[in-house]
């Protein structure tokens, strides 16, 4: 006759099982567990641009693109340096990210309905709202982007910007001839040398272009936004898991910022008796677990790089650019994460 097991034993012998099988089938996301097994994060960024992706002096990748894969290293690895960085163009970054060469694209990438579609990828937490806009030269004397009838534009093809002025010209009753470059260090010398009458792309950009100028005052950035451009984080679709980790390493960073969590006084913060930042830093409940992270993701993203406001800060308000609608809700802006609970 068959042995009787005691119920005690059973069930400490299936929990056992259980998590055998779950060793043996991952974490349940082929990206991470690809990461894991490299020992790194592969991020997709651009990799020219002032205050997003640009390497300084160093050779290290600053900005806040770069930030954020830094953010997701952190996450699952528990050391924001485990990135390798992969310069994309406009017109390569979804074919890269559609055949697994990068994990995760944080390129100053548009989120729109087709790209989300047709593409076979998901967009998580909005890290940059901007919108297309015009930068002229100041003797040029324009003053609207209403006064640009016939103008020469210099634009990057494949990108939203491009269907930004075509939709706004049309809808004006106005001419344009675009001047497609697609480097964008060549584009920008095209509109330096007097190729094209304007430089459009995101404001941001823009803007970030116009600060690292020897005469910024040579150059005026029109008061018209044209379109609305929320840049996000994107990932491939089918694989849940993953999508879950990118996005709320995100909404971590604004949380941190809306309870006052900093890099500074997050190991001071351990001991707050506040149950959303107990939950955070993994103090209390299982939150990362929940991502199949150890539960000191969130703490490890700010240690290492910090809440939103510190990254905006470093990368973004040193070039003069207002944070403006990039704020917390709390301070009139769009920034607003949902609950980590």
């Amino acid at each position: 006759m068959p042995r009787c097991i005691p119920l005690a034993l059973s069930a400490a012998l299936l929990t056992a099982g259980l998590a055998a099988a779950a060793q043996a089938q991952g974490s349940g996301s082929t990206t991470l567990d690809a990461a894991r097994a490299r020992g790194q994060l592969v991020c997709g960024v651009a990799g020219t641009v002032p205050g997003f992706s640009l390497p300084d002096s160093q050779g290290v990748m600053r900005g806040l693109d770069a930030d954020g894969c830094r953010a997701i290293a952190a996450a699952v690895f528990g050391d924001a340096n485990k990135v390798k960085y992969v310069n994309l163009s406009t017109e390569n970054r979804f074919t890269a990210l559609q055949s697994g060469e990068i994990d995760v694209l944080i390129r100053s990438t548009t989120w729109t309905l087709g790209r989300e579609a047709n593409l076979g990828g998901l967009f998580g937490g909005v890290n940059y709202y901007d919108g297309t806009g015009f930068l002229v030269k100041t003797a040029a004397g324009v003053k609207s982007a209403k006064e640009l009838d016939g103008a020469t534009i210099c634009v990057q093809p494949g990108t939203s910007t491009e269907l930004a002025i075509a939709d706004y010209f049309r809808n004006n009753n106005m001419k344009f001839t675009p001047l497609l470059i697609e480097n964008r260090a060549e584009l920008e010398s095209a509109f330096l040398s007097g190729r094209c009458d304007t430089y459009s792309t995101d404001s941001s950009a823009l803007a970030t272009f116009r600060a690292t100028q020897p005469k910024k005052e040579d150059f005026v950035l029109l008061p018209e936004i044209i379109s609305k451009e929320p840049l996000s984080y994107m990932v491939r679709k089918g694989d849940d898991k993953w999508f879950d980790i990118v996005r709320w390493s995100y909404f971590a960073q604004l949380t941190a910022e809306e309870e006052g969590v900093t890099s500074k006084n997050v190991d001071e913060m351990l001991g707050s008796a506040n149950p959303n930042i107990k939950r955070l830093l993994g103090t209390e409940g299982d939150m990362g677990k929940a991502l199949a992270l150890d539960n000191k993701w969130a703490y490890n993203i700010i240690k290492q790089v910090g809440n939103f406001g510190e990254m905006w800060d470093r990368d973004i308000a040193v070039l003069g650019v207002p944070r403006g609608i990039n704020n917390l809700w709390t301070k009139g802006g769009l920034q607003y994460a949902p609950p980590l609970r």
